[in-house]
């Protein structure tokens, strides 16, 4: 069976490198047999805020209800953003914040502190630009938005592994480095979708 990869854009730009590498991904994974859907979040309409937090249902727009039958289909999850401010692009985290809900993603346990993943049994990878270099991400500022995404997101509701790959910095990047990091996502995609 062909593996079912969902690559979903984070940034809100069509025009942006993340979405020349998002496409890139896709691109590479279609070629190598792969069963792919693609979901750029600044396409959808939804309400972003969480208004109520767990305390009320917040009913799902169709652009939500439709990404989590996709989340639900695929076997593996490629998340393609930009690092703003230290931390997942505020339309990436809304989307998060509506779309991974106790009962789809998680269920905390009565009388517990433990949860169950409901999201277990798929993989995840990062493709991620930003414009501090890698090293000092890493070293320096702690990667907060890796270890958010990786950590308390998607491994909290059972996705793993989650595999990062960190492309920068952009801000001073040259035409042929970004065209670089475009093959590199290529070369993941035909990777993912040989499995």
């Amino acid at each position: 069976m062909a593996p079912r990869i969902l690559v979903i854009l984070g940034q809100p730009s069509a025009h942006s490198l993340s979405a020349a590498m998002a496409q890139a991904y896709r691109d590479g994974a279609s070629a190598a047999g792969a069963e792919v859907r693609f979901l750029a979040l600044g396409d959808l309409d939804f309400d972003p805020i969480l208004h109520q937090g767990y305390r009320a249902i917040q009913p799902l727009e169709p652009a939500l209800q439709a990404a989590q039958a996709d989340i639900a289909w695929a076997g593996h999850l490629v998340w393609v953003y930009p690092i703003w401010w230290g931390g997942l692009p505020a339309l990436l985290k809304g989307f998060l914040d509506r779309v991974f809900l106790p009962g789809f993603a998680f269920k905390y346990r009565p009388h517990s502190a433990l949860w169950d993943r409901l999201l277990a049994g798929r993989s995840a990878e990062l493709l991620v630009t930003m414009d501090s270099p890698p090293w000092y991400y890493r070293w320096v500022q702690r990667q907060p938005g890796h270890r958010q995404m990786k950590k308390t997101i998607l491994e909290f509701s059972g996705i793993r592994p989650v595999r990062v790959h960190s492309f920068g910095p952009v801000v001073r990047s040259s035409e042929a480095t970004r065209a670089g990091w475009i093959a590199q996502a290529r070369a993941l995609g035909l990777r993912a979708g040989g499995r």
